[in-house]
């Protein structure tokens, strides 16, 4: 029977859920189609020329991450947790390059640490996390050479939901979360409440893992050309900060015996890591018409920190005469109120030639990022290898720095995508930065200023060659910034980051697999080494070099077996120094690093249960630059055991499974840190 006009229905908004068309969507089970963070207008992922991994939200509810580093632990080319026990910041390597805090960034935005201030996140207010290897300067400005962590936020869906969760695990660590949210009738209107409480500790003794947020985000989309949506968060944390300890027969004659461990895991009871942050900006999209399209993004954040550390200082005196068995600690304190503001504004248009598809994109984006507070330090406090105790009170140091250090960055870039009819796509980017760091010194009553400009640019090209294979190549820029002067009073140049990339990606027709091949060339120059002629001052005639091999595999193997796999091998080097360590391997980089997670969903009358589990591979690596102190390798395994029925769910989830012993890293002359022992975790969830 024909269909006329009058008796057409309005079936009003259709929202397609799970597709992992939306470049940043949660993806469909462990891949993803597309990405905004390599190419901000959103592109297969196969048009990017850089590698770039992604950790899906299927493969977040299934390992259930407590940080944003423990959900990067199965990206090849990254190395979570390198500074061990350690829950103040989210800390990782990127091809061997130690980025700290330094590489976050949220929805696009920058999201890096100051000072001691680190905007921490909760990945259960998270969708997706992507990470962009390689140079990035191009599109988010000063950025190591390593790359980037690109975190999306939970958004608004158009469709109402609403997940209640309970979890127990060891410590007894207590969290309470709630997901929910819906729209208005006509679907232009959406909002998305998340909320969490966590009541627990970490391994050390006396430690802290509490956690209380709230996120909200609200969707107004009336036109299928217009939508904005706001983003607002509130957290407060008391957490746990990192501990060096001293080794017999390294650190100290082993002789005198090991600490016992009622040391080596437990910390002074001054200590604390109490922080308050906040955030709340938007991100907007209006099509002009099929061709022409304006973004903006925008957020503006806030965090208090209260930071005491009695820390072991070494095997020394306070007058740092070597001791051969009195260990000194230092008591360090910091207040400080750390504020940033950024904005990304984004002008894209699209053009055909011939059968040719051309996108640019034009951008403009500013931020200010400001550190305010005061530090206190005092090592007089000795503690003897033979009896070591923390019973001993520990007073409020003195203060010896009061300051206040802002960065304002500006950057005007540009970046063309232009996608052929042969398959072949060619993505170029060039970008103008300027960059000003002023302290404010309280305490001296003295001000300074120092300001930097740099271009970098990108160029790369990816092919599609129609039977899964599509091979790439590019070469990238960084830069980052130095704070000081030369002897002769010259100020610091930016490091030079540039990288040569080639790789392959293989995409079986029909299936959800996704295979990943590249190798990669970093040099960093105009890095700072000691000036031989000037002890007490730095040159720029340093360079480090990280060379390797990155493979991945992800995605469906059948209908009931999903798997994450990779592997990474890097000749990590440091090629020009005056420090005597030219020739040695980088720090913290392992030359080897694998690991493998799978998850296998059953059927039939076990319908509903799921087993997952992995393998984590961190090879033998050095604790300094002048490669004396080795940490040996280590093999970590996971599991999870998770049954869902009726929107009820349970999961049982054991990190570090036969609780290995092991140290993530060590320092010539304070010791090691440990790697996190076993974690249990038992949920209970409900989704209505």
């Amino acid at each position: 029977m024909p269909l006329f006009a009058q008796d057409a229905v309005d079936l009003g908004t259709i929202v397609l859920e799970g597709t992992g068309a939306s470049p940043i969507s949660g993806g469909t089970g462990y891949s993803v189609q597309t990405t905004a963070t390599g190419i901000k207008s959103g592109v297969p992922v196969t048009e990017v020329p850089q590698a770039t991994g992604v950790v899906t939200s299927q493969e977040l509810e299934d390992r259930d991450p407590v940080q944003i580093e423990d959900a990067l632990a199965y990206v090849p080319g990254v190395v979570a947790s390198p500074w061990g026990v350690d829950d103040r910041y989210d800390q990782f390597l990127i091809r061997g390059f130690d980025l700290g805090t330094s590489g976050i960034y949220r929805d696009g935005l920058l999201n890096k640490a100051m000072n001691f201030t680190g905007f921490k996140i909760d990945p259960y207010m998270v969708q997706r996390i992507d990470v962009l290897k390689g140079p990035s300067s191009v599109l988010y400005g000063s950025n190591d050479a390593a790359g980037m962590i690109n975190i999306i936020t939970k958004r608004p869906e158009f469709e109402p939901f609403t997940e209640a969760r309970v979890s127990y695990g060891s410590h007894n660590t207590v969290e309470f979360g709630l997901d929910t949210g819906g729209s208005n009738a006509d679907k232009t209107l959406a909002w998305r409440f998340t909320g969490l409480t966590r009541n627990g500790a970490n391994a050390i003794k006396g430690s802290q893992d509490d956690r209380d947020l709230l996120a909200f985000g609200l969707t107004y989309a009336p036109t299928d050309r217009t939508s904005i949506t706001f983003l607002a968060h509130w957290q407060q944390d008391n957490l746990t900060a990192n501990s060096f300890m001293p080794v017999a027969g390294e650190d100290y004659d082993a002789a005198l015996g090991a600490l016992p461990d009622s040391f080596t895991n437990a910390q002074h009871p001054w200590n604390k890591f109490a922080t308050k942050q906040a955030s709340i900006g938007w991100q907007a999209e209006h099509a002009f018409s099929d061709n022409l399209k304006l973004r903006q993004n925008f957020r503006l954040a806030r965090q208090s920190t209260s930071y005491d550390h009695l820390y072991f200082n070494g095997m020394i005196l306070p007058d740092y005469t070597p001791s051969a068995d009195s260990m000194n600690f230092a008591a360090f304190a910091v207040e400080e109120v750390g504020r940033t503001a950024a904005l990304d504004t984004q002008l894209e248009y699209k053009s055909t030639f011939g059968e040719a598809e051309n996108t640019v994109t034009f951008g403009i984006d500013l931020s200010r990022r400001e550190v305010s507070g005061t530090m206190g330090w005092d090592n007089s406090y000795q503690v003897p290898i033979s009896d070591p105790s923390y019973d001993f009170p520990v007073t409020m140091p003195g203060i010896y720095q009061d300051q206040t250090t802002t960065i304002e960055e500006k950057g005007i870039y540009v970046q063309d995508h232009l996608r052929l009819s042969n398959g072949v796509t060619v993505t170029a980017g060039l970008r103008r930065s300027w960059v000003e760091n002023s302290v404010v010194d309280h305490l001296a009553g003295t001000s300074s200023t120092q300001n930097d400009s740099a271009t970098t640019g990108m160029i790369g090209a990816t092919w599609d060659l129609g039977n899964g294979f599509v091979p790439y190549a590019s070469y990238a820029e960084s830069f980052t910034t130095n704070i000081g002067t030369t002897f002769d009073g010259a100020q610091y140049d930016p490091t030079k980051g540039s990288q040569y990339e080639i790789g392959v990606r293989y995409a079986p027709v029909g299936t959800q697999l996704q295979f990943a091949a590249a190798l990669f060339d970093i040099t960093k120059s105009n890095v700072l080494t000691s000036d031989p002629d000037h002890p007490n001052f730095s040159i720029q005639t340093g360079e480090v070099r990280h060379r390797g091999l990155e493979l991945e595999a992800r995605g469906k193997l059948t209908e009931q077996l999903s798997l994450v796999a990779g592997y990474t091998h890097l000749d990590a080097k440091i090629t020009k120094s005056n420090d005597g360590d030219s020739g040695n391997r980088t720090p913290l980089v392992p030359r080897n690093q694998a690991s493998v997670w799978a998850d296998y969903a059953f059927v039939g009358r076990a319908e509903g249960l799921s087993l997952g589990g992995g393998l984590r591979y961190v090879g033998q690596s050095w604790g300094d630059t002048a490669n004396t102190r080795s940490v040996d390798s280590y093999l970590l395994a996971d599991v999870a055991l998770r049954y869902e029925k009726d929107g009820y769910s349970t999961a049982f989830g054991v990190t570090n499974l036969f609780d290995k012993d092991y140290a993530a890293t060590c320092d010539a002359s304070v010791g090691c840190i440990r790697g996190e022992g076993r974690e249990i975790t038992l949920t209970l969830a409900k989704k209505f």
